[in-house]
């Protein structure tokens, strides 16, 4: 009888959905793979095809998928391709999500609501996922939601480099939170840059997303540049808002940083027309042109997700990946 001659190493693949192709090639080129060939595409009827070109049996396997707009035909994508990855004998299966959708719901604010952020943890767990990775949760409990590893990324180093060395004097930083939700954030920037922490106290109608209102300022900010900070924007309403009660506070200077630009609808407008300075975020999610505006700074993610990454498969640390404060 002829022996078989057994292998135990270890394939890394990494798998890009249709949401942000720019991204995954990034990401691949940071980790010098090539992306697993894969045929996607939609039935006249809306429903998703997903087939990969090649074996994936036994190997670990890194799903890239942001979700962003139509974000439930991301969402569903990214679900058939576990499927399919469960069902094609993959080893290990890491979900990244570079922007974890329904965030923003994840508790129950009044009776007879969803908390449609757990709801989309058990969707990829039930579907074969073993690992999720994202970067800046809107809240670190989500982490929780999900029965295995959660890596969770953050962007705070990179956004914190970017803006200390594009303000003049960093002496004369102050760090805003746009609301108590962000204040560990923010101490977080505080820590990094040496800088006063100032907070935003506001109130929001329940019964009207997208808006709040600004009621005072806690903190020295007169004569100094405001650094507000938050996970992500949406359509800047609420931040600009923001920056102009800093201003009418006597703020010298505004510069607004968060990890995820959505940026919807009038978004642009918004800050066209503000006395912010700059806009900076990352790309995690994909920021077409008609989005983009002459304030906007859009930093690379793909590295730090890519390192990620290399740890996951390597079973090293990712966690001291953003130990120490140090932002050279």
């Amino acid at each position: 009888m002829t022996g078989f001659k057994m292998t135990t190493q270890k394939r890394l693949i990494l798998i890009g959905g249709r949401s942000h192709p720019e991204l995954s090639d990034a990401v691949a080129a940071e980790l010098g793979v090539e992306l697993v060939p894969t045929l996607a595409y939609d039935f006249a009827n809306g429903e998703i095809f997903v087939r990969f070109e090649e074996s994936v049996r036994g190997c670990d396997a890194f799903v890239l998928q942001s979700h962003t707009q139509p974000i439930n035909k991301w969402i569903m994508e990214q679900l058939l391709m576990v499927d399919a990855l469960k069902r094609a004998s993959a080893k290990r299966i890491t979900v990244v999500l570079p922007f974890y959708g329904y965030a923003r719901q994840d508790k129950k604010h009044r009776g007879r609501e969803p908390i449609s952020a757990r709801l989309i943890s058990d969707l990829f767990r039930t579907a074969g996922a073993d690992r999720l990775m994202t970067v800046d949760l809107h809240t670190s409990q989500i982490q929780g939601f999900f029965d295995g590893p959660v890596d969770h990324l953050f962007a705070t180093p990179l956004l914190i480099r970017h803006v200390a060395n594009n303000v003049a004097d960093r002496s004369n930083i102050t760090v805003v939170s746009p609301d108590a939700g962000r204040v560990r954030v923010a101490e977080r920037w505080t820590d990094m840059l040496g800088s006063p922490l100032a907070i935003i106290h506001k109130r929001r109608d329940p019964d009207v997303p997208n808006e709040a209102k600004v009621l005072e300022v806690v903190g020295e900010v007169e004569g100094r540049t405001c650094v507000v900070i938050d996970d992500m924007i949406d359509t800047g309403g609420t931040i600009v808002k923001a920056a102009e009660v800093l201003f009418d506070k006597g703020a010298a200077d505004v510069v607004v940083a968060a990890t995820h630009g959505i940026l919807s609808g009038q978004a642009a407008e918004h800050f066209k027309n503000s006395r912010v300075r700059e806009v900076v975020v990352t790309d995690t999610l994909p920021i077409p042109p008609e989005r983009r505006f002459d304030k906007l700074t859009v930093l690379p993610i793909a590295p730090l997700i890519a390192r990620a990454i290399g740890q996951v498969f390597e079973d090293g640390s990712v966690t001291s990946m953003f130990e120490g404060n140090s932002i050279l």
